[in-house]
């Protein structure tokens, strides 16, 4: 039974302002040791984590491997959801790569990448939007040379944001090749996940950031971090006080993210092959969901708060020993997606059977605090499955005593929160028809609030208006790593069997967030 539960006013982002200067209490600043090139140090400091130093409208965005697929794929058309809306007014847009790309070529890319926002935008959109294709530019230039990006940044408008929209060696070389007084003043950096390698690469990576530019001039990009979906976990933890007294260890029994594609490699093999499921998902974008879920409730929705909020949690994460119980990996085979059939994964073209890359991973995360301790956080991410899934569900521990009379099933109470869209479900156990002694289960089901915005386009507003909220903070992007990196180890040793399931199915029967029946 599935009831429509809609509330007379419906599910709201809540809105919230940054203040533009955050006075710090001097006798609270505490130096943190082995983070002191963040600007994690005692007062007076040259920024402490979340002090935004200037929030500047980005004049020129320039983008590094323009020329690359997650360019064309997903960062222009984001972008041009920005400009058709009127909230990138003058913005001009140059890409650079190392393809030798003719200023034609470039153009026809914007001018495809643009075409669904102008279909659907009013007169001053499609004006904006023919500006910005218009006036677009292309150079060829090799970033990881001493010199010729520092000579293109000499010519272009500032404030400029650089994005870097190449693979993590590639952008480590490029900025290792800059030097602080080449940056225009308002400079900013963003960088694409995965943010490195690895705990070791990611520290070196920020230690290059900090010589060029402030910490929250640099954004690592996470668009699954959408305000949408970020502000409205939010305002479902901490707008509703009845949740907040059984959102604990005594009343959760398990906390579930999952995300199952029903896509196979797409073209994707070059990347995704090195990368893994694990990296790819559950340690670029589900740890920052389960750490938004798990948090305390911060003092106010602005950046340092947030951020502050979400790094306790991530340091108090681990996926502990033996990795034989608290994690899984497994690979597709041959099957069918749809209509169409897939390849065995180790005979999809471009990948190498020998590196064993996981296309289904899940671990079991522990959050050692008061809150969590003891509740499994299970973090799961696949390709190939029949079933798109992409939710987080909260399931609640059973009634401690169903009185005696009632009939049926007693089944834990369960809250599903949705991800694109983004939906809310809560299943209950109420009388059920006919015997009014018998239980049923009820869902209640409300529509949260949809944003306009593509992915791209909701963290791209951030990095144009200078609002860092939604970025990941250098601390924690180093946090995530240490996560995962002793599964990773544990994987290459095989001490974590690789299984199989068939694309199209459901994954292994036998794992923890398999769906039943």
């Amino acid at each position: 039974m599935v009831c429509d539960w809609r509330p007379v006013r419906h599910a709201r982002v809540l809105t919230y302002s940054c203040p533009k200067q955050i006075c710090l209490n001097p006798n609270k600043s505490v130096s943190t040791k082995g983070l002191d090139y963040l600007g994690y140090q005692v007062a007076p400091a040259r920024w402490h984590a979340g002090t935004v130093t200037s929030k500047t409208t980005v004049k020129t965005l320039l983008i590094l491997g323009a020329s690359g697929d997650l360019t064309g794929r997903l960062l222009l058309p984001g972008l041009a959801g920005l400009i058709a809306t009127g909230r990138a007014p003058g913005l001009r847009l140059v890409g650079a790569g190392s393809d030798p790309w003719t200023p034609e070529q470039w153009q026809e890319r914007v001018h495809g990448a643009f075409a669904a926002a102008s279909k659907t935008a009013d007169a001053n959109g499609r004006n904006a939007l023919a500006a910005v294709a218009g006036s677009t530019e292309y150079h060829q230039v090799d970033v990881t040379t001493d010199g010729p990006l520092a000579d293109l940044l000499a010519r272009l408008e500032g404030p400029i944001a650089i994005y870097f929209a190449l693979p993590p060696h590639i952008s480590q070389k490029a900025c290792e090749v800059l030097r602080r007084e080449q940056m225009p003043a308002g400079t900013r950096l963003v960088m694409e996940k995965p943010f490195g390698s690895g705990s070791e690469s990611a520290r070196e990576l920020n230690q290059t950031l900090a010589t060029l530019v402030p910490e929250d001039h640099i954004h690592r990009m996470d668009h699954f971090l959408g305000k949408a979906t970020v502000l409205n976990i939010l305002g479902l933890r901490f707008a509703n006080r009845f949740l907040e007294p059984v959102w604990n260890r005594d009343h959760i029994e398990k906390v579930e993210i999952v995300f199952d594609e029903d896509l196979a490699l797409e073209g994707r093999a070059r990347y995704y092959d090195g990368a893994g499921a694990l990296r790819d998902m559950i340690q670029s974008h589900l740890l920052h969901i389960m750490a938004f879920i798990a948090i305390d409730a911060p003092a106010s929705i602005n950046e340092r708060d947030l951020r502050d909020a979400v790094a306790t949690v991530l340091r108090a994460s681990s996926i502990k020993a033996p990795y034989r119980d608290s994690t899984r990996r497994a690979r597709y085979t041959a099957g069918t997606l749809g209509e169409r059939t897939v390849p065995d994964y180790t005979a999809e073209e471009g990948v190498d059977p020998s590196r064993n890359t996981e296309t289904l991973a899940e671990v079991r995360v522990d959050i050692d605090n008061w809150r969590w301790e003891g509740v499994p956080f299970l973090l799961r991410s696949g390709k190939a499955l029949g079933r798109r899934r992409k939710e987080a569900v909260i399931t609640f521990r059973p009634v401690p005593h169903l009185p005696t009379g009632f009939s049926g099933v007693d089944s834990p109470n369960q809250l599903r929160i949705g991800f694109g869209p983004d939906t809310l479900q809560l299943d209950v156990d109420v009388n059920g028809p006919g015997d009014i002694f018998a239980l049923d289960r009820a869902s209640l089901v409300a529509e949260l609030y949809a944003t306009d915005m593509l992915p791209y386009g909701e963290v791209l507003e951030g990095v144009l208006t200078g609002d860092p909220l939604l970025s990941v903070r250098g601390d924690t992007a180093e946090d995530c790593w240490r996560i995962i990196e002793p599964v990773l180890r544990a994987w290459e040793r095989d001490t974590v069997p690789l299984e199989e399931y068939d694309a199209g199915g459901a994954g292994p029967a036998d794992w923890p967030t398999a769906v039943v029946g």
